[in-house]
C-alpha cells in the first residue's frame, strides 16, 4: 500500500463528558463511530496539563541521553517480566527488526511466584528503574495514574455507547489492570524504513502521545496508509484486539506502523497501554440489534489467534518481539509465540 491523502483521523473532545448528558451522548456516539469505522482518533480535552506532558518528554530525553553504562543495568535481558531498556534494533515485529530504542515500564507489582499459575503470570513483576535517573520513576508513576483515569473514562463510555452498563468491563480490570508505558526514541535513517512494523495492539486501548511537530505514525485504511502526525497535546487513541473480541468485530483493531524519521532527526513517543488483569477474560458484549448486524466477527488468523484472556495475547506478543529475553528466562516457552 502507498501513503494516500485520505482525510485526517477523527478528533474527539473528552471534556464533553463533563458538560451535561446531551454533550456526553454526543461524545459516546462519536466514539462508537470512530472506532467502528477507523479504529483510531485524536483525543483532546483529556485534562492532563501541558506542563505535565512537557515534563514527560523531558524525562524521556534525559533517559535516552544517558551513557550506555547507566542504561545497561536496566536492559530487558535482565528482566523475566520483559521490562526495561532495549537498544536500537532490540525488538522484532513480524520477525523484522524495529529501528527504535525504548524502555518498557509496566504496572509495578511483586513477582508472581505460584508455580502452578498460567505461564502468562510470569509477566507480572517489578520494573527496572535506572539508578542514574531517579526522577524517571516519579514522573512516569504519575503519568500512569493520569492516563489510567483517562482510559477508565473511555472504557465506560464505550460500554454505554455499545448498549451495555457503564461498568460492564470493570470486572476484567479490577484493581490490577495491566498497564504498560513505553518511552521510544526513533533515530533517523537514510532509508526511511521500519521504525516499528505493521501490527495490531493485543489489548483494549492505547493512548499515544507523540513529540510535537513529528510524524511517522501511519494507520492502515481501505485507501492505503494514512499519516497521523502529532496534534498539539492530544493523544492518538486506538483500540486493540480485545475490543474486537468483546464486540464480535463491530469494533476492529486497526493495523498501524511507524516509518523512521529522516537522517539528522529523531522522534520521541510515549504510548500508554491500558489492559485488563492478565488472568481476566473480557466479557462479550450483547450488542443492540442495529449494531450486531454490522459486527464482522473476530479476525481469523491462524498465526494470531485472539484470546479473550489478555495474558494469552500479551505473552504471545512478548515472546515474538523479544526472543532473546524468552531464551534467557523462559526457555520452556520458546516457540510458543509462533
Amino acid at each position: 500500500m502507498t501513503t494516500t491523502a485520505t482525510p485526517a483521523l477523527p478528533v474527539l473532545d473528552l471534556s464533553l463528558l463533563d458538560r451535561g448528558e446531551h454533550d456526553a451522548a454526543r461524545f459516546r456516539d462519536a466514539l462508537r463511530v470512530a472506532t467502528h469505522q477507523v479504529g483510531f482518533f485524536y483525543l483532546t480535552g483529556h485534562g492532563i496539563p501541558d506542563d505535565v506532558i512537557a515534563r514527560a518528554f523531558a524525562e524521556a530525553r534525559r533517559f535516552f541521553a544517558l551513557p550506555e553504562e547507566d542504561k545497561a543495568p536496566v536492559a530487558m535481558r535482565n528482566s523475566p517480566h520483559f521490562r526495561g531498556w532495549n537498544r536500537t534494533g532490540g525488538e522484532l515485529t513480524q520477525g523484522r527488526v524495529d529501528w527504535r530504542e525504548q524502555i518498557d515500564l509496566g504496572a509495578e507489582r511483586a513477582r508472581w511466584t505460584d508455580p502452578d499459575a498460567p505461564a502468562y503470570m510470569r509477566l507480572e513483576g517489578p520494573n527496572l528503574w535506572p539508578a542514574a535517573q531517579p526522577e524517571l520513576r516519579t514522573v512516569f508513576t504519575d503519568w500512569e495514574r493520569r492516563c489510567s483515569a483517562v482510559a477508565r473514562r473511555l472504557v465506560a463510555s464505550w460500554a454505554l455507547a455499545l448498549g451495555s452498563p457503564a461498568d460492564v468491563f470493570d470486572g476484567a480490570f479490577g484493581d490490577r489492570p495491566s498497564t504498560l508505558i513505553k518511552l521510544i526514541r526513533y533515530p533517523g535513517r537514510e532509508e526511511r524504513g521500519q521504525g516499528v512494523g505493521a501490527h495490531n495492539d493485543p489489548g483494549v486501548l492505547t493512548l499515544l502521545m507523540i513529540e510535537p511537530g513529528k510524524g511517522g505514525l501511519q494507520v492502515e485504511t481501505a485507501h492505503g496508509w494514512l499519516d497521523a502526525p502529532a496534534a498539539e497535546n492530544a493523544f492518538v487513541v486506538n483500540i486493540g484486539e480485545l475490543m474486537e473480541f468483546a464486540t464480535d468485530g463491530y469494533l476492529r483493531a486497526t493495523r498501524h506502523r511507524v516509518v523512521s524519521p529522516p537522517v539528522g532527526e529523531t522522534r520521541l513517543s510515549i504510548p500508554f497501554f491500558f489492559n485488563p488483569a492478565l488472568d481476566s477474560t473480557v466479557p462479550r458484549i450483547a450488542l443492540p440489534p442495529e449494531l450486531a448486524r454490522e459486527a464482522r466477527g473476530v479476525s481469523q488468523d491462524p498465526e494470531n489467534v485472539i484470546s479473550g484472556t489478555f495474558g494469552d495475547n500479551l505473552l504471545k506478543a512478548r515472546l515474538r518481539a523479544h526472543p532473546d529475553v524468552a531464551a534467557t528466562h523462559h526457555p520452556d516457552l520458546v516457540g510458543a509465540g509462533r
